[in-house]
């Protein structure tokens, strides 16, 4: 069975990896902690504890249990002051924090409470934040981040943290190695920055593999073509580069693409083959749930897996 590293944060990592937990392959997900946002940033000055709430989404994404289980965990508090706007999921993980004694152990035993095949292993255990270094000021957290991406230079985490050996080892060891859809700068990049990540990779023999995003992100990556995401990828990668990336090459209904235009600046993201020195696995990836575009869970993960197969590693 295939050892595949998937690094990612959000919905984006949530989706690919409800598609992969499908497929015979062992799935190692590292996900980012620097959340600083919503009911996350929350939890996390008040407990001074990391990042949770990528982590809960990702473990719900891989989970094997009832539906109405998975309810329960999404379920967000809509009234009330202390828990308005909450998920049970980021109450309960970090409860877990307090008993189990950090979040890599506390997302073991949620791992084992959702029967998750695979393992999910968040960046760090130390509270962090993203930041980014401006010409004359810096962005402190993901959110200033995010807003300010036009004026930053390059990024960095508030303090230097270093990760686990049971991390640098799932990397070394991996036959691919995927950066998942989502936030480029703000969920992506982030996995880069904490010592020990770019080194094992560069010591890994492992196919390095980009699941493109389907559309911009404002603020972001306003007007950004494909190219334009592998080059800013691997300008945080070490010596080695990206390898492939898997993109979608399927026309997407006008009506919702000029709707996603005109309320929310998001364009599709262009595949432009002539500034593409990297193969490129293109298809259908894309589908629509309720108006909204999201990844093609299964047809994501079938590809990934097909890629594998197709280099005997299945």
């Amino acid at each position: 069975m295939s050892n595949v590293v998937v690094f990612g944060g959000g919905t984006g990592l949530s989706c690919l990896l409800s598609g992969l937990k499908l497929f015979p392959v062992d799935v190692t997900t590292i996900i980012t902690v620097t959340d600083n946002g919503s009911s996350t940033g929350v939890l996390k000055e008040e407990l001074d504890i990391p990042a949770v709430g990528d982590v809960g989404k990702v473990l719900l994404s891989m989970a094997n249990v009832d539906k109405d289980y998975i309810r329960l965990l999404r379920y967000r508090f809509k009234k009330g002051e202390t828990l308005n706007n909450h998920p049970v999921r980021n109450i309960l993980l970090a409860a877990l924090i307090d008993l189990k004694g950090n979040l890599t152990d506390a997302t073991r035993y949620m791992s084992e409470l959702l029967r998750i095949k695979g393992t999910v292993l968040p960046l760090t255990e130390e509270k962090i934040d993203l930041v980014g270094l401006g010409k004359d000021v810096n962005y402190f957290g993901e959110e200033e981040v995010s807003r300010n991406i036009s004026k930053i230079r390059r990024l960095t985490l508030d303090h230097p943290v270093t990760v686990s050996e049971e991390i640098q080892d799932k990397i070394r060891h991996a036959d691919l190695i995927i950066f998942s859809p989502g936030s480029l700068y703000t969920s992506i990049i982030p996995n880069l920055l904490a010592d020990g990540v770019k080194e094992s990779i560069d010591e890994s023999h492992a196919p390095i593999m980009y699941v493109a995003n389907l559309v911009t992100q404002p603020g972001e990556t306003d007007d950004a073509r494909l190219s334009s995401h592998l080059r800013v990828l691997n300008s945080y990668l070490g010596e080695r580069k990206l390898d492939i990336t898997i993109a979608n090459n399927a026309v997407i209904n006008e009506e919702v693409t000029a709707r996603y235009l005109e309320q929310e600046n998001k364009k599709v993201v262009e595949i432009d083959h002539d500034n593409i020195d990297i193969e490129v696995i293109a298809d259908a990836i894309f589908t629509l749930e309720n108006g909204t575009i999201r990844h093609n869970a299964l047809k994501t993960a079938y590809l990934i897996f097909s890629y594998l197969m197709d280099r005997g590693l299945e």
